[in-house]
């Protein structure tokens, strides 16, 4: 103990002497400390237990809160009372009555009823969460505490919570509820303990909502004699009551129910994902302690001289392992909780997160402080083995001292490659969690080729120009670093490259399996079963809050008595297609004009047919023998009952987008089948900046209006790939310009010589560039064929699609989509990124050395 508490002295010596090299091994292993432990505290915080929910729910007074059903039927609740089933019995019962709970649980009871209700804000009608309860009773303290103003007193106050603030309410303003836009004026403030950012009204019972019944609605708070207990609870669910009892969840039969499920591919992802940050971490920080093993050289050849062992030499370097490892766990956990702590009080109200006091997963936290720890000795292991296998003699006579450096493992990285693949062939057929795995084998096989790799091209260098021969002959002199840094840059493009193709070619079936409605970028607006002037004023606010939009009309289809009927087509004229449904934005009505919306050009052909009476169909699966079959839909609960109606004669067009389908009719079809129609679509190229906000403000008009819009292509392919980059990005960079920066350090003898005999500035940065990008580049080739074999593994259980448009490449029954421009800028781009920007940031004035006399 006392070797390994010098050792530890001599590491802090050391690490605050190399205060950048310190820094740097620090941040590699803080960062990804510092991340999971903030995203673990704030997923424990915003994840709610039963018992972290009961200041919203029974406050610190009442013992229970029961809650009635649809029917009077038995129930099945959980512990806590968060949800429960009974059987449907086809017809309502009366309400419950406060003497019916009495009777079978006596206690004093307050009514209390949650659920929602219409609220015409500034930016529309819209949906609002309701409490009804009076909060100056004792048995209600504490739901909902006040934060300002005073409580609501009589049926046309209420109080709002700080979410609704946001929205425009104002303390002392009136607030129209419910479609019949009931007036209430707002008295107060509260908050709900558990969800800040929650848009809710507070109000006297039965001021707002009806009787609801469905386990939200009717209730009551109840303060009883004594402890409500799980007997209590079982017999109130036998007549049709569920109830949260206070005892019930404080005791150990709710702590064992399981809340939070998992199940084992989750589990085992998790397992996956620490196992390769805790790789990452290493190979990253790897190459700082292999540099930092080379400045130290002569300190521990002096100390092996003085009767050191070898034990003695690899505790020291591990001692740096533990100062540094350990130091940057602490740091990182500290930080973490800070951040994920602030992250929480600010998304909680944002986002309308649940939010409870903080919580930290301390075991969770502790582990991963471990990983951060056993990360950094990982790291400095290969440079203690070879700190033990030095020869002192060597190294203090000043020669170059050269340790023996093994060319890896080359035969177990064979063997974990064949066998990840072995495996990767067989877990295709299962679930994608067991191909990740397989791949993570193939990753370690990879790495462990890795220093043979750096070895074999090091043999190639004669063949380069000077300032590449000197940077690669310069990284495999020095294998551990060289390795350890190219293995973080594969293990990060092995993982960019795999997620490409997967996310390409999963959007590319999504992408082949889409039809369009409507052209991209087309907003449709329609509302059925509204009268003219309804219509009119529906119009009349689309049109101002779409300002400078070209509203293209179109019809919808009613019978003789005004009431709308539901139009189909069937495909090739058969009822027995499965879903022979168009909807509403599929099946068009109109004249030329809405033809050119629908077509997005002017299609002399198309429009002269829909001027004769023809319909015009932008799939050709709709039109048989020239005509397509009209036919109508009646919904009778779940049932759907189809008619045949007529027959149109039709055209076969192509739409704004190859995509689109659907079919437009001109009036005189369908007047001539003994329809009417009135115009009730809005059709418009139009891009809303708000959507939702769109929606309250037609919604405030008429609560029939429903809003369709074709986003096209939605962008989630270039964030995820972007992303992806993003990621590949920092970590090829990090792990570069760390191997680089230390190599740099490292030769700046050589440097400085190759300065001394007349090479040019414009050599040295070349030296120095070509160095990150051997790395870089000897890092990418295998993460992209690696990569590659991954991201087809994880394709090949999708269906096949067809690559007709020339961006799929078949493998059996699966269409791979590689993404080209993705994996060059990952492969190509990256590695010629990281020697442009280690070029311009080289110091190109040699240090100028001690003359010796």
């Amino acid at each position: 103990m006392s070797a390994f508490r010098a050792a530890l002295r001599i590491s802090r010596r050391d690490a605050l002497r190399f205060k950048g090299r310190t820094a740097l091994i620090m941040i590699m292993i803080c960062l990804p400390v510092l991340t999971i432990t903030a995203v673990l505290t704030m997923a424990e915080t915003t994840s709610l237990t039963p018992r972290e929910e009961l200041p919203s729910q029974l406050g610190p007074v009442a013992d229970a809160r029961i809650m009635s059903h649809f029917h009077r039927t038995a129930i099945r609740q959980d512990p806590a009372g968060r949800f429960g089933n009974q059987e449907d019995t086809g017809k309502q019962p009366p309400p419950w009555t406060t003497a019916e709970v009495n009777a079978l649980l006596p206690g004093r009871l307050l009514p209390i009823q949650e659920h929602q209700t219409e609220a015409l804000l500034s930016d529309g009608l819209d949906m609002i969460n309701v409490l009804e309860a009076d909060l100056r009773d004792p048995l209600a303290a504490g739901i909902r505490p006040l934060a300002e103003g005073r409580i609501p007193v009589t049926d046309d106050e209420v109080a709002v919570t700080p979410g609704l603030l946001d929205r425009g309410v104002r303390l002392g303003s009136t607030l129209k509820v419910t479609r019949q836009a009931k007036p209430l004026r707002v008295v107060g403030v509260v908050e709900n303990p558990n969800q800040p950012g929650i848009a809710e009204l507070v109000s006297q019972p039965g001021a707002i909502l009806r009787d609801k019944r469905d386990g939200l609605g009717t209730g009551w708070l109840i303060d009883t004699p004594s402890p409500v207990q799980w007997s209590d609870v079982r017999r109130l669910n036998q007549a049709g009551l569920r109830v949260a009892s206070r005892a019930v969840i404080e005791s150990p039969r709710t702590d064992q129910y399981d809340y939070r499920h998992s199940n084992s591919d989750e589990q085992i992802a998790i397992a996956i994902a620490v196992v390769l940050i805790v790789t990452e971490t290493t190979l990253l920080a790897g190459p700082a302690f292999a540099v930092g093993l080379r400045r130290r050289r002569r300190e521990l050849a002096t100390i092996a001289a003085q009767g050191g062992s070898a034990r003695h030499l690899r505790a020291i370097v591990l001692a740096d392992g533990v100062v540094l490892g350990g130091l940057a766990a602490v740091i990182g956990v500290v930080l973490g909780i800070g951040a994920g702590a602030a992250s929480e009080t600010v998304l909680a109200r944002r986002l309308d997160w649940q939010s409870a006091p903080l919580d930290i997963p301390w075991v969770q936290v502790l582990g991963v402080a471990a990983l951060g720890l056993i990360s950094a000795l990982a790291a400095a292991l290969v440079p203690a083995v070879q700190a033990a296998r030095q020869n002192p003699a060597q190294v203090l006579a000043g020669r170059p001292g050269e340790v023996r450096d093994r060319a890896g493992r080359p035969v177990l990285g064979l063997v974990l490659v064949v066998l990840g693949l072995g495996a990767m062939a067989v877990a295709v057929r299962g679930r994608e969690v067991a191909v990740v795995a397989a791949s993570t084998v193939v990753l370690f096989g990879l790495i462990a080729l890795m220093p043979w790799l750096v070895r074999f091209t090091g043999r190639l260098a004669r063949r380069l120009p000077l300032p590449a021969r000197l940077s690669v002959r310069d990284a495999a002199r020095h294998r551990v670093r060289t390795a350890s840094a190219a293995a973080a840059v594969m293990a990060a493009t092995m993982a960019a490259v795999t997620a490409g193709i997967a996310y390409n070619s999963e959007a590319m079936l999504r992408d082949a399996n889409r039809t369009f409605d409507i052209p991209p970028g087309a907003l449709l607006v329609y509302a059925d079963d509204l009268d003219d002037a309804g219509w009119a004023a529906l119009r009349a606010e689309a049109q101002t809050r779409l300002p400078g939009a070209s509203l293209v009309p179109g019809l919808a289809t009613t019978d003789a008595a005004g009431r709308g009927v539901m139009l189909s087509a069937l495909w090739k004229g058969k009822a027995d297609c499965g879903d022979c449904t168009i909807s509403p934005s599929k099946m068009a009505i109109g004249d030329a004009r809405l033809l050119a919306f629908l077509q997005g050009r002017q299609d002399p052909g198309a429009a002269a047919a829909l001027a004769a009476g023809k319909a015009v169909a932008f799939d050709s699966r709709l039109v048989r023998d020239g005509k397509v079959t009209l036919a109508t839909e009646r919904y009778d609960g779940d049932k759907v009952t189809t008619s045949r109606l007529a027959e149109v004669p039709a055209v076969v067009a192509t739409g704004a987008d190859i995509r689109q389908s659907g079919l437009l009719l001109p009036a005189s079809a369908v007047t001539a089948a003994g329809l009417k129609t009135t115009e009730r679509r809005m059709y418009t190229m139009y891009r809303p900046d708000d959507f939702q906000r769109l929606q309250r403000g037609l919604n405030a008009v008429t609560d029939k209006a429903i809003i369709s819009f074709n986003t096209g292509d939605d962008g989630s392919l270039v964030v995820l790939l972007s992303a992806a980059l993003l990621a590949a990005l920092v970590l090829v960079l990090g792990g570069t310009f760390a191997a680089t920066g230390l190599a740099a350090a490292d030769m700046r003898a050589d440097l400085d010589t190759l300065s001394a005999v007349g090479g040019r500035p414009r050599t040295r940065k070349l030296v120095v560039a070509a160095q990150a990008g051997y790395i870089a580049g000897l890092g990418a080739v295998p993460g992209l064929l690696g990569g590659v074999v991954a991201g087809i593994a994880v394709t090949v259980p999708m269906p096949g699609w067809g690559s007709s448009r020339g961006v799929g490449i078949e493998i059996g029954p699966t269409t791979v989509a590689v993404p080209w421009l993705f994996l060059a800028a990952l492969v190509v781009g990256l590695p010629l990124l990281a020697a442009l920007l280690a070029g311009l940031f080289t110091r190109t004035r040699p240090t100028l050395a001690r003359r010796v006399v």
